[in-house]
């Protein structure tokens, strides 16, 4: 039901989510229109037009971040990114990862320090306008349309689970991919050219919440990546580990936040910032 509701609305929208033909929501199905194979992830593979595939992506961000909040949010359409959501994606890191790495469960005030490093830190992002945050705005979920004009050429997927929150949180998703490594100068070129379309954004307060969002989401990336393999037989995504926790030590050291890496300093030495071997549990 998420799905076809976003689906509905990010059509409405003029975006090019997979039509809907059919829905039978009370057993689970769905008949989707096929946006086919041409996944980002697959034509980077295939040595596509990197600029120009992150430059659509980032123009399909501005022109939904430049419409009116009641328009990309109708009223009980999504849940708000809150402070309670985002520490609860942050805690993936002491719940799942730290106990995989070290054996032996996070205690509970070790947890709880946490906690209090990362609440002042997202409630100093809450006020402002808020936006449609798709959430996992990323080459997996992207389609390259290139028979369809401007922001259509992107078609979109895995848009389920979003949220009302900062404009911030899906451009920093697809320039900190925790799948692929990015060159430098095309993320500061992709952020100029998302920072550059609104004459009257505050730069500074932006570029804060897009690292501390980063931080935050690299540490859950970390948590729900061993996850899948502890809990849901899914160890593929491990190796991904070590590019994420780069991810996030330079989100900790560009962006100022000092208690939150003097705790990971602490708790979670470099020594043990690696892929975890604990074995799936039963």
């Amino acid at each position: 039901r998420p799905f076809a509701r976003l689906a509905r609305h990010l059509r409405s929208l003029g975006y090019s989510a997979p039509e809907i033909f059919a829905e039978d929501a009370p057993n689970g199905l769905l008949l989707l229109e096929d946006l086919g194979d041409d996944t980002y992830t697959r034509m980077l593979a295939d040595k596509g037009d990197e600029r120009a595939l992150y430059t659509l992506a980032v123009d399909v961000l501005i022109d939904l971040h430049r419409r009116p909040g009641d328009e990309t949010l109708p009223p009980s359409l999504v849940p708000t990114y809150d402070v309670p959501t985002l520490l609860n994606e942050a805690y993936l890191l002491t719940d799942w990862y730290m106990p995989a790495i070290t054996g032996e469960p996070t205690a509970q005030e070790t947890r709880d320090t946490y906690g209090e490093i990362w609440r002042p830190l997202f409630e100093s992002i809450q006020n402002g306008p808020k936006t449609l945050v798709l959430r996992d705005f990323h080459v997996d979920n992207l389609i390259w349309l290139p028979e369809r004009p401007a922001t259509k050429g992107c078609g979109l997927l895995d848009f389920q689970d979003a949220l009302a929150g900062h404009p911030a949180y899906d451009l920093m998703s697809l320039l900190e991919d925790a799948r692929r490594d990015i060159a430098d100068d095309l993320i500061n070129e992709m952020l100029e050219r998302y920072l550059s379309a609104f004459d009257d954004l505050d730069r500074e307060a932006f570029m804060k919440a897009y690292t501390i969002l980063g931080a935050g989401r690299h540490a859950k990336v970390i948590g729900i990546f061993t996850r899948l393999s502890v809990r849901d037989g899914k160890p593929q995504y491990l190796h991904h580990i070590p590019r994420v926790w780069k991810l996030l030590e330079r989100a900790i050291h560009t962006g100022g936040l000092d208690s939150l890496g003097q705790w990971v300093d602490h708790y979670i030495p470099k020594n043990l910032r690696g892929i975890p071997s604990c074995p799936p549990t039963t």
